[in-house]
């Protein structure tokens, strides 16, 4: 893929004004630095989508600032919405340069492109490695059986899904369950009357793709909720 606001594979819809400025400023904030960490951050931007994708924009700066000790973490922003539009930034250094791609983004009605969203993410970490996957959704559209087959690919790569759900339905939980599962990830559900455990969430797995195990358990014994959460499922495995 090119430096460019990236497409994942297959059709997509044409570009817009929107996402030509959100391409303009991923030019403008991308880095690339191999000493720091890199983290692939992927939302469901489908139109029931769009409270969680302001709540995210607003907390989104967690995930740089928990990381800052560790030598810092590269963000890439991945979205779908609409009919088969998937598109990715460049890599970021920012939560300010994040927050400003993210402010470009509106949401669309359409389905969920979970395994388009696995399949960039595979790309990516075969060209440069990826600590991790961050994915918040609410649903699941597509079939689990190939969706878990990309999930397993990942696995292989080390490339772990920390698999953030909104809500409770059950179809979207065993689906979101089986990708955290083959990757080696982990997963866990939030509310957003409860903003502050996205945050914490995203900061945990942010840590971990930063300083890997060693610093989500650091986490983990001083008390932290969210790293204790992923660290447990990450170990049972």
């Amino acid at each position: 893929m090119g430096d460019e606001l990236k497409k994942a594979p297959a059709t997509r819809a044409p570009a817009n004004g929107a996402v030509d400025a959100f391409l303009e400023k991923a030019r403008g904030v991308a880095v690339r630095d191999g000493g720091r960490g890199r983290l692939i951050f992927a939302l469901d931007a489908t139109m029931s989508r769009q409270p969680t994708w302001d709540l995210a924009q607003s907390i989104q700066s967690e995930m740089f600032r928990t990381t800052a000790a560790q030598g810092g973490i590269d963000v890439q922003l991945v979205y779908f919405r609409g009919f088969h539009e998937c598109r990715a930034s460049r890599f970021v250094s920012q939560g300010a340069g994040l927050g400003a791609l993210m402010a470009r983004i509106s949401c669309q009605a359409g389905k969920t492109q979970i395994g388009r969203v696995l399949a960039h993410a595979l790309d990516e970490t075969r060209a440069e490695r990826v600590g991790a996957l961050v994915y918040v959704g609410d649903a699941m559209e597509e079939k689990l059986d190939d969706i878990a087959h990309l999930a397993g690919e990942m696995g292989l790569l080390g490339l772990k899904a920390f698999m953030f759900q909104e809500g409770d339905d059950r179809t979207t939980a065993v689906a979101y369950k089986e990708i955290a599962r083959l990757t080696g990830g982990a997963y866990a559900a939030f509310d957003l009357s409860a903003p502050r455990r996205l945050a914490d969430l995203l900061g945990a797995a942010a840590a971990y793709a930063a300083g890997g195990l060693p610093e989500l358990e650091k986490r983990a014994g001083r008390g932290e909720d969210a790293a204790r959460l992923l660290l447990s499922q990450m170990g049972s495995r």
